[in-house]
């Protein structure tokens, strides 16, 4: 064989194991992305199984603090107040039981002359003396969530020995069922009597408690010492 042939064979031969190294890389490079990309996609799926997890995490807390909520049950007080003493007591008893609050507030409200009760002629007088024109219209009669109170505190003033019969719209329009109330009342000179059971007779469903009159400067120690009383 002559020189030239020799070159020409180591040239090939050469050339031959440049290009067998060039196509091993290549393969290692694809090789190593294909194994990059593949572990980058475990990473990516773990992420949203990680995500979907912490978001079932958080769902279960919220139906669990919801379920907590409604087991411990809630205190509402209901209350009317014509002068504004019921309304004192009631925001008091609010407070210190860390209940929710609800007024009830007649459609046509009663002024100062309405409520003089020594006026033959006022509006309050005619209401005592004719019993059908106690329906008292209501703003609202209708409490939201009402289904999740187990306590309810009813308060009113004493209109002639019974609860002021503003309050009568409230008790006949909700059902009781499942229920403590408890009504106070706040007068001049007369105690709750039997308006408390009046009521409870008119409601026909829930377990009334036994009536308490408070005065209108009742504290929080006053309220808190006579709520342990009734347990």
């Amino acid at each position: 064989m002559n020189n030239k042939k020799i070159i020409m064979v180591l040239i090939s031969t050469f050339l031959m194991g440049v290009l067998t190294g060039c196509g091993s890389n290549t393969n290692e490079t694809q090789s190593e992305k294909s194994e990059s990309a593949s572990q980058t996609g475990v990473v990516s799926d773990d992420s949203s199984k990680e995500s979907n997890e912490n978001e079932e995490i958080n769902d279960n807390s919220d139906e669990m603090s919801a379920e907590t909520e409604s087991e411990g049950g809630k205190v509402l007080v209901v209350y009317y107040s014509a002068s504004g003493n019921t309304e004192a007591v009631a925001n008091t008893i609010a407070e210190t039981m860390n209940a929710d609050i609800f007024e009830l507030e007649p459609v046509e409200p009663y002024s100062d002359d309405d409520l003089n009760w020594s006026d033959d002629n006022s509006r309050v007088t005619k209401e005592h003396d004719n019993p059908d024109s106690r329906n008292v219209e209501l703003i609202a009669a209708a409490v939201d969530n009402w289904e999740s109170y187990d306590t309810v505190f009813i308060g009113y003033p004493i209109w002639w020995g019974i609860a002021a019969w503003p309050v009568d719209g409230f008790v006949k329009a909700n059902d009781f069922t499942g229920k403590t109330v408890i009504p106070f009342c706040t007068a001049a000179s007369s105690g709750i009597g039997e308006s408390g059971e009046l009521l409870a007779e008119m409601a026909g469903t829930g377990n009334w408690l036994e009536g308490e009159k408070l005065r209108s400067g009742a504290s929080a120690e006053d309220i808190q010492a006579w709520v342990e009383g009734l347990e």
